[in-house]
């Protein structure tokens, strides 16, 4: 191949004093050597800005062969100068440069996209409602968040709330979620976290939910519960006793419950209750009696901070005349209980939280039931008292933000929908909705259109003498001393008397619990 380029080189007409062409143009892609990159342009000293220089300007012969062809077999541009050369080594770098760092940004996404995220399990602790009626939501939404377990758990309530604190301050296996009463507040607040304004903002949630809530779930200005329902105190009557008396109309205040329990009250020759026309005054057989009692207390506007008030007595004495001895008599302790008298016909009316309903449905389907809201004093606001669950975050938990954040879904229009058809389904009667946006829904429903209502104008109170919320606290502590109040009252005891003795048990209660 030497011969070959010498002969070629032998035909061609160079100038004696010109330096010889170079034995062919420089391939665009060889190798530079480094100190190219100082200067690329041919190292003369007496070349200026704007020059070219002399070996670059000689003019080939026009009859001599061309110069051979690189080894790679491709015919550079003639036209190609080391101003070209230059333009195409920087555009190479950079165009290195560009590919280098799209690598660099691939390899990052492939290391990050395979890395997997924390698998997070949330230990939920309810009450009420079986696995079946929960665990379509949580697999609902666990196919959403993939990396989210939610362990359902329903617990017995005789310990409840002794176990959630125990466990949960010890470290021994307590929940993230659990459900707890809206009186508990001041007996869980070593354990319960605030709602954070990221997963729902106070704006937010009074948007969603009843006065109720807000004012039963907020601390200062932090929320420590998403409700999941609403309930309170509503009355039951019978139609079919009812119309046998000549009653047409429900009852809307004491005024005409006195007036239905003269007709509805039917007696035997020995002055011994048959029939009764309401389940109000003692305390051994009516269910919820400490909740009728507060319902007597703030309709006649007392306390239960001040239990020895006139307001108070006076809540005594209405409470116990329905089953004082005398012509007026409706009720006695000889009575069956009263959910059972109700379900047997024997009561015509009941006051009672809606979730009884379905109860005495199962037990007695032909009973011709009609529920309203409790009777007002004439002139008076609607007032009820509340009785409802909602679900909390433990401060102990390592995953409170997406425990909260579960909640949230729960309290969702079509979650709560679906909850309350599982429910239905499984009871044969859901929990009325704590979603304001949700009220028309409910509000023609003959059962719990009620609560609805109390719930919309803002009727329901909470007061901590709730029955069956299991406490072994601040519940049960005051409702013993309301009881030992009315059955002391039944036994001769004054009015005054008995209700001073209630607020001495009962200051010491709010004592052991901090509550001013």
């Amino acid at each position: 191949m030497d011969d070959d380029k010498a002969k070629q080189g032998e035909n061609q007409s160079i100038p004696t004093n010109k330096k010889p062409v170079e034995k062919g143009p420089t391939p665009i892609f060889q190798a530079v050597p480094e100190e190219s990159h100082a200067n690329p342009l041919p190292n003369d000293p007496n070349l200026q800005p704007e020059e070219v220089s002399p070996e670059l300007t000689t003019p080939l012969d026009l009859n001599s062969p061309p110069p051979p062809p690189p080894p790679d077999g491709n015919i550079p541009d003639s036209g190609s100068g080391p101003l070209d050369i230059l333009k195409s080594r920087y555009f190479i770098i950079g165009a290195a440069a560009v590919v280098f760092v799209l690598l660099l940004v691939l390899v990052f996404r492939l290391i990050f996209a395979g890395q997997k995220k924390e698998n997070i399990t949330l230990v939920y602790w309810g009450l009420w409602d079986n696995a079946e009626v929960v665990q379509p939501l949580i697999d609902q939404y666990e196919k959403a968040n993939p990396t989210i377990d939610v362990q359902y758990q329903k617990m017995t309530p005789n310990d409840y709330k002794d176990k959630l604190i125990a466990r949960s301050k010890n470290n021994q296996g307590g929940p993230d979620i659990f459900r707890f009463h809206n009186t508990w507040i001041p007996e869980i607040k070593e354990v319960i976290s605030p709602l954070p304004q990221s997963v729902m903002s106070n704006g937010e949630f009074e948007r969603t939910f009843y006065k109720i809530h807000q004012k039963d779930l907020k601390i200062q200005d932090r929320y420590y519960g998403i409700p999941l329902m609403v309930d309170g105190l509503v009355l039951l009557y019978n139609e079919n006793l009812f119309k046998k008396a000549g009653i047409t109309t429900a009852p809307a205040t004491w005024e005409d419950v006195l007036d239905y329990v003269s007709k509805l009250t039917v007696k035997d020759r020995d002055g011994q209750i048959i029939t009764s026309g309401i389940a109000v005054g003692t305390t051994n057989n009516i269910e919820h009696f400490s909740d009728i009692f507060a319902l007597f207390l703030v309709q006649n506007g007392g306390s239960i901070k001040a239990l020895d008030s006139a307001e108070a007595i006076g809540a005594l004495q209405s409470y116990r005349s329905f089953a004082e001895p005398g012509t007026q008599q409706s009720w006695s302790e000889i009575m069956p209980n009263s959910i059972n008298a109700f379900i047997q016909e024997k009561v015509a009316m009941i006051i009672v939280p809606s979730w009884e309903i379905a109860i005495i449905q199962k037990a007695n389907p032909d009973i011709t039931m009609k529920v309203v809201p409790v009777p007002t004093l004439p002139g008076s606001r609607p007032l009820s008292i509340a009785s409802y669950w909602s679900e909390g975050v433990s401060k102990f938990s390592q995953h409170q933000n997406e425990a909260w954040k579960f909640i949230q879904y729960l309290s969702g229009k079509d979650q709560l929908t679906k909850l309350y058809e599982l429910q239905a389904k499984a009871t044969g009667l859901g929990s009325p909705y704590s979603r304001v946006d949700l009220a028309p829904v409910l509000a023609s429903d003959k059962y719990l259109g009620a609560v609805i209502k109390q719930a919309e104008s803002d009727a329901f109170v909470s007061v901590p003498m709730i029955a069956r919320t299991y406490d072994n606290g601040l519940n049960n502590d005051i409702i013993k001393y309301i009881e030992n109040a009315i059955n002391a009252a039944s036994q001769g005891v004054s009015y005054q008397e008995a209700m001073q003795t209630a607020k001495q048990g009962v200051d010491q209660v709010f004592s052991r619990f901090q509550i001013e």
